[in-house]
């Protein structure tokens, strides 16, 4: 025999309540903690992005109060500044030339660190090192002294001051950038550490080569890291900025062959007191930079391998 017993409706609705009460608070904890990074990301990101944004459409310089020119900064840009193109072709030149060999090489380093037995903490300690010194000042001003007139590159291989020559400063920033490998060097040692062993002890059963190996295990194993890296590293070289500060003195020289799309920008809104048309620049870069991460978003499809998907 079953009895049922119903409760009644006001005591239900009294556990009702009381069952969601601690959900309630512990979403008002939730937000009391994360109300200081709510408050900055809006305070110090979000209303600098809109003031920039209604900047964009004006002209400003620092000292006046804005006055509203519409879109004249950026037919501005694209028809009547060619100083503006030769940032663009420069900018892309660097991102073309650095990424593929700051990731190539880390790639490389993080090979050679898998297989170490001995010292790899101290070698992977000293290879991160310049990523955290590259992007300073100091470092950029030491890299410009080597690459100088009279300068070790100069000693050594007697081609002359690289900073000084147009068709030579560009690269010499870019190995600069190529020389702060170890942040991708990192991330990729912690990917090869997790394929596993025994997809290459039966490649080396069937015979399969070093090279055959790397192109089918470790290549499609790791794609998701190197495309994790190659996002971060192309966001990171749209906006280099002090190592080209430093190397051409602020100047972009010479012959602008370092002029940076944000070494232009700077020029434009601080230099020059441009700063409408410098945030309709940083508002074209957002833009390149978001269409540029969506196309490899896009790509990834048919060339990133996810083990737990089962599919490219």
């Amino acid at each position: 025999m079953t009895t049922t017993t119903d409760l009644p409706a006001g005591r239900a609705r009294t556990r009702t309540a009381t069952s969601k009460r601690p959900k309630r608070q512990r979403e008002g904890a939730a937000w009391v903690f994360l109300s200081p990074w709510v408050l900055g990301a809006a305070v110090l990101t979000l209303l600098p992005m809109a003031v920039s944004l209604y900047l964009s459409f004006t002209d400003y310089d620092l000292f006046n109060a804005p006055h509203w020119v519409g879109l004249r900064n950026y037919t501005q840009m694209f028809t009547e500044d060619p100083r503006y193109w030769r940032s663009v072709g420069t900018t892309l030149t660097y991102v073309v030339i650095a990424v593929p060999l700051q990731l190539g090489l880390a790639l490389v380093v993080a090979l050679a660190l898998k297989n170490m037995k001995r010292g790899k903490g101290f070698y992977r300690s000293a290879f991160y090192a310049p990523s955290l010194l590259g992007a300073s000042m100091s470092v950029a001003l030491v890299w410009r002294a080597i690459f100088n007139d009279g300068g070790t590159v100069d000693h050594l291989l007697g081609t002359g001051g690289w900073v000084n020559r147009p068709g030579w400063a560009l690269l010499a920033v870019a190995l600069l950038t190529v020389w702060q490998f170890g942040a991708p060097m990192v991330i990729f040692l912690a990917g090869l550490q997790q394929i596993p062993g025994e997809l290459y002890e039966a490649a080396q059963v069937d015979g399969a080569s070093r090279w055959r190996q790397f192109l089918s295990i470790t290549v499609p194993m790791l794609s998701p890291v190197i495309f994790f890296n190659l996002v971060l590293q192309t966001i990171q070289a749209f906006q280099v900025f002090t190592p080209a500060f430093a190397v051409s003195a602020g100047k972009g020289g010479p012959a602008d062959s370092t002029l940076f799309y944000t070494l232009y920008l700077y020029d434009r809104g601080f230099v020059a007191s441009h700063m409408g048309y410098a945030s309709a620049m940083a508002w074209v870069l957002l833009l390149v930079i978001g269409a540029v991460t969506a196309v490899l978003f896009r790509t990834s499809r048919s060339w990133v391998f996810y083990a737990s998907e089962g599919d490219r």
